[in-house]
């Protein structure tokens, strides 16, 4: 099954994002994840242990990025950033949920967004990496 969830990559390449953006935008695509994966119908055919280990680490991830964000902002930024960036984020997260309500869940189905999700995660890897320049 191929299909092309429109990952927002003009977010993740613009040459001029602020820091705050930057944090606020894996901040987003970390959160989201955490929320895909703590479904209902998500573990069903995981392994519990390993996917149990990576929801923690997501939070821990999460928590050290509300750090970043209550002290990297100055009183007029947002604290989550850039709303469209945010939002084009969530967006893509809702085609998977919607992929994957429509395959009834399935192992097929949840393959294909954990794949999905691993490029989702490199492109938060090289946001990353823009922060720490």
């Amino acid at each position: 099954d191929r299909t092309d969830f429109r990952f927002p990559q003009t977010v993740v390449h613009r040459t001029r994002l602020e820091k705050t953006e930057a944090t606020a935008v894996v901040h987003e695509l970390l959160q989201q994840t955490f929320q895909l994966f703590s479904t209902t119908g998500s573990s069903a055919d995981q392994d519990k242990s390993l996917l149990d280990r990576f929801l923690v680490g997501l939070d821990q991830q999460l928590e050290d990025l509300d750090t970043c964000l209550r002290e990297g902002r100055t009183p007029e930024q947002s604290p989550l950033g850039s709303e469209s960036s945010r939002l084009a984020v969530k967006s893509y997260f809702q085609r998977m949920s919607v992929y994957l309500k429509e395959k009834e869940c399935s192992h097929c189905a949840w393959e294909v967004v954990s794949m999905e999700i691993r490029r989702c995660l490199v492109f938060a890897n090289e946001l990353i990496g823009k922060l720490r320049k």
